[in-house]
């Protein structure tokens, strides 16, 4: 399903990113052209597209082969009320029409049939979706992936961390096999509806008119393949929505957005490296479609839909070519240890290069721990995250680029258990040996800083059981390569990587170079920017600044009870309960 997350109460959870906020309609004033439709001929962004109807031809008994009408509904026309909270049934219908209308004329063609529009409450969507989703296996297998990224700790659920996520945050959803979008509306309240969120649906379900978005070509195999998948289908929908926004605010008579708790209420608790990973595709591929568009028209948008991105790579560089390489592993691991064949890609999971950015910027955020920029502060850290090369045009974005993870070629990971013990191995490839040693530096600071004591080259690495991250990790440069092994003991790790060139750390705690091996520093606190300072510049300041409310009115589709559904936005669940999460998390539950 395709979900808008609305993600205004994230603000109370950490205070200091509120500049991280991507409101729907920011106040920023509109480009000139915002949302304008130029001539559908020409090689331009126009190129291949219909021409929109005139008032005058639009009439009630029309077919649906015109563009900017709907059910006699002109796209210059207004709704008879000023405010969308408390409509009735006939209100909606009017809402609905006018804004598939206007859908039609900013996108440049028709829907093909009509778009059902129901609501949810609040409470009822986070029941429903509460997990559930997946097996014991899967659950087991996926904790194991998030731990890896340093985003859930290893005493916590991330399963029940992706549920608070989605089930606070959505307004909004399409089913692709149900047809219909469901709106998400807060408890106690009068049904209302943000015109953006429809607007962003409805193109959703453009989308699945015209190419079916349960096909399997829209189900990414891995995480980095399903946020890959929706860097084209929620980069479309935002691009429209954008543009929908900003007629809005130039020249059309729209109806007032409802003031909303933005889902769950105030002291929502959103886990942020989670929230950041999942809308990555809603800024990124929101450009992405924009330079497509700029440069082939709505007919480069159709081919890539036809032919969606690879790796989030591809979609945070904007490049259809990015390569690739060759992830090389081997399991050789003794001592019981085994993988979950069934999970994944014959057991590995593959996080990405917007997954592994997010792993080392969560670090400031969450812990005060400067990792991808061990000189600068904390704050600065986590201000990466708002220092995009190119914006929206009526909204602020994320950026999810950094040469710490911008050589990323493949990954594939591997979650082991042996009894009631847990580890894994990691298998990273990159561009370059440089590359390679970027990443490799960076996950080294990463682990001294939530560790005690400094790191030795080609010593197996402990952090203590005070840490969220507990346990033994060794770390394996070789050449473009980077393998990280964790398991809770040194011994473990050698166990899992029997060939590796580790040595156990000594009884005394001693162990030897700490220089952070052959590629550099890698200890990232020797400057005292390393995050334990108490400098006032951590993510948990009250300075005002709340930003994480709007993030871009993306979406995300969970939607009811499509336990069946082969669509896009993160993939199948198991067919377990009603409005399934077909989320990133439960796509692959056995």
């Amino acid at each position: 399903m395709r979900r808008v997350l609305t993600l205004s109460t994230a603000a109370a959870a950490v205070a200091a990113v509120a500049v991280l906020c991507v409101a729907l309609t920011a106040g920023v004033a509109a480009a000139p052209d915002a949302g304008a439709v130029p001539p559908a001929s020409g090689s331009g962004p126009g190129a291949g597209a219909a021409p929109s109807a005139s008032a005058d031809e639009c009439d009630p008994g029309d077919g649906t082969e015109l563009v900017g009408c709907w059910n006699g509904t002109h796209y210059e026309e207004s709704v008879g009320f000023a405010e969308t909270d408390g409509l009735n049934e006939t209100q909606l219908e009017a809402l609905t029409d006018l804004t598939m209308a206007r859908v039609e004329h900013v996108r440049q063609r028709p829907f093909k049939e009509d778009v059902p529009v129901e609501t949810v409450t609040r409470s009822e969507y986070a029941n429903d979706t509460a997990s559930g989703n997946g097996s014991e296996a899967f659950r087991r297998w996926n904790d194991q992936v998030w731990e890896a990224l340093f985003v859930v700790g290893d005493e916590t659920d991330a399963n029940d961390e992706i549920d608070s996520v989605f089930g606070g945050a959505v307004s909004g959803f399409y089913s692709p096999s149900q047809d219909r979008i469901v709106i998400v509306v807060p408890d106690g309240e009068s049904p209302d509806i943000d015109p953006s969120t429809l607007a962003h649906e409805l193109l959703h379900a453009m989308q699945d008119q015209y190419h079916d978005l349960t096909a399997p070509r829209y189900v990414g195999a891995t995480q980095d393949g399903d946020l890959a998948v929706d860097g084209i289908i929620e980069g479309e929908a935002v691009h429209v929505e954008e543009r929908y926004a900003a007629r809005c605010a130039d020249n059309w008579t729209c109806a007032e957005a409802p003031e909303s708790d933005g889902g769950g209420g105030d002291g929502a608790d959103f886990n942020f490296g989670i929230l950041q990973t999942v809308l990555q595709p809603y800024g990124d591929g929101a450009l992405y479609v924009r330079e497509l568009r700029d440069e082939g028209g709505w007919a480069a948008v159709n081919a890539t839909m036809n032919d969606p991105p690879a790796s989030t790579a591809e979609v945070i560089h904007r490049n259809p070519d990015y390569e690739e390489g060759n992830v090389t592993f081997e399991d050789a691991a003794t001592g019981g240890w085994e993988t979950y064949p069934d999970q994944g890609v014959e057991g590995a999971e593959t996080t990405g290069e917007a997954s592994m950015f997010v792993m080392f910027w969560y670090q400031s955020l969450e812990y005060r721990h400067a990792v991808l920029e061990p000189d600068a502060t904390v704050r600065q850290n986590v201000e990466i995250h708002l220092d995009a090369e190119a914006q929206l045009e009526t909204r602020a974005t994320y950026n999810y680029a950094h040469p710490v993870t911008d050589g990323w070629a493949g990954d594939e990971l591997y979650p082991y258990r042996n009894g009631d013990r847990d580890g894994y191995v990691w298998a990273t490839e990159w561009q370059t040996e440089d590359d390679a040693a970027a990443f490799r530096d960076a996950y080294v600071r990463m682990l001294t800083a939530h560790g005690d004591g400094e790191y030795a080259q080609g010593t197996v690495y402990e952090i203590g059981s005070e840490s969220d991250f507990p346990g033994a990790y060794g770390v394996e440069r070789d050449e473009t390569s980077v393998t990280i092994t964790h398991a809770p003991s040194p011994e473990g790790v050698l166990e899992l990587r029997p060939d590796a060139d580790l040595a156990l750390p000594d009884a005394d705690g001693s162990d030897g170079d700490t220089n952070g091996g052959d590629d550099g520093d890698a200890n990232g606190g020797d400057d005292g920017s390393d995050g334990n300072t108490d400098d006032g510049t951590d993510g948990n300041t009250d300075d005002g600044a709340d930003g994480s409310d709007g993030a871009d009115g993306s979406d995300s589709g969970n939607g009811s009870d499509d336990t069946d559904d082969s669509t896009p936005g993160f993939g199948v669940a198991a067919a377990l309960v009603a409005l399934a999460a077909v989320g990133l998390f439960a796509r692959r539950s056995a």
